[in-house]
């Protein structure tokens, strides 16, 4: 049998080549099996991290306050990486994708309309294929009466706002976000401990 990736002798269950059994040989001692283990169990916990990094989630940290209540200001969360490469864009996602006109910066906002969907802001009030949205994560306190003209958006962009209107630079300044800009999704905030939990 192997244990270890070493074959053992049947019956004496040490191996015919191991130290004890050549002239002069030195039974290791269980101090380097340990460090060995540890070792190795540690060089796997760094590969798997990276890994998750690198392709499932990625953690930022917010700068602005333009996702008030949702999002404040120097909160950490991690990012979906995946989320996107497997699955749709739909209404409401918290997204992160790269400043239209400077791709070293990347925004986060959300998700108000999609591709094909007819768009109109009236005073504030968002409508979408003609009927209202209902915004509950958009507190009375953080609208504001902007409009903007009826109209289709493109195929392949979103049309993405941030919860607090007021001062938000969003979809209503540089125009909607092209499917290739978005690159994530928010998912949890980790940091501060008091604002831990799943972004909605």
């Amino acid at each position: 049998m192997e244990i270890d990736g070493q074959e053992m002798d049947g019956q004496t269950g040490q191996s015919p080549d191991s130290p004890e059994n050549r002239p002069g040989g030195e039974k290791p001692g269980p101090g380097r099996g340990v460090m060995h283990s540890w070792l190795r169990d540690l060089v796997v916990s760094v590969v798997a991290s990276a890994l998750i990094i690198i392709f499932l989630y990625q953690p930022v940290r917010v700068e602005g306050t333009s996702m008030l209540p949702v999002l404040e200001d120097q909160d950490r969360l991690y990012i979906d990486k995946l989320a996107y490469r497997v699955g749709e864009i739909h209404r409401g996602d918290v997204i992160v994708f790269l400043y239209p006109h400077d791709h070293d910066k990347s925004y986060i906002k959300r998700v108000v309309a999609g591709p094909g969907d007819t768009l109109k802001i009236d005073h504030g009030q968002v409508y979408v294929n003609g009927a209202a949205v209902a915004e509950p994560y958009v507190p009375k306190r953080f609208a504001d009466d902007r409009s903007q003209p009826e109209m289709t958006v493109p195929a392949h962009e979103y049309f993405v706002m941030g919860d607090h209107r007021s001062i938000s630079s969003d979809s209503r300044d540089f125009g909607p976000v092209d499917r290739q800009l978005i690159y994530g999704k928010a998912a949890f905030v980790y940091w501060p401990m008091d604002q831990a939990g799943v972004v909605r």
